[in-house]
């Protein structure tokens, strides 16, 4: 739902308060709310977590609701469930007093998006364009709707797609140690 009519910059949008916690994304200079997580959405993302934190991943290069500037018209910010930051991508972030990656910074190698009802060409379309130009190494599409994930590899400027249904384990380029199957992480569990 778009909240203002007029073009916001960017610099506006980060001094944007409108005294609530909602969360917002800037699409095109368009103040986007983005909708109240669902329990299922929310359990997906912390399983996420844990299973990448067994992985000795260190705790310091996750992150849940990291707004990403991405390139696109203008400049847009996106918010996903998850991202799992490069070394160099968490220490950009030490000392910040706002969880962003701006960007002249490192792009985060994982980026996680739980589809929610309504959202699917955002999540599908949108965020798929402005991560590949983003440079973001990985892209997993989670959909409890579809019962599927989707893993985008980007691949000399574009994503090449792998879809995973049921019982079968995900393949990640990036997570090359991660024994998990589409049913485990749909369930949440």
């Amino acid at each position: 739902m778009t909240v203002t009519t007029q073009k916001m910059t960017f610099d506006e949008f980060l001094s944007y308060d409108d005294g609530t916690d909602n969360w917002y994304e800037l699409e095109n200079g368009e103040l986007i709310a983005m909708p109240a997580e669902s329990e299922i959405n929310r359990r997906i993302a912390m399983f996420l977590v844990a299973t990448l934190l067994k992985l000795d991943i260190s705790f310091n290069r996750l992150s849940m609701k990291t707004e990403i500037a991405v390139s696109s018209t203008r400049v847009s910010v996106r918010v996903p469930d998850l991202v799992l930051f490069s070394e160099e991508g968490a220490i950009a972030l030490e000392g910040a007093s706002r969880s962003l990656v701006l960007l002249d910074m490192p792009p985060p190698s994982l980026v996680v998006e739980v589809v929610s009802p309504g959202q699917e060409n955002r999540d599908y379309r949108y965020k798929r364009s402005e991560y590949a130009a983003r440079g973001i190494a990985e892209y997993w599409i989670v959909d409890p709707m579809q019962q599927r994930i989707t893993v985008l590899e980007w691949v000399e400027g574009l994503y090449e797609e792998k879809v995973f249904t049921g019982d079968e384990q995900i393949a990640s380029p990036l997570l090359k140690s991660l024994e998990l199957t589409t049913a485990q992480v749909l369930q949440g569990r």
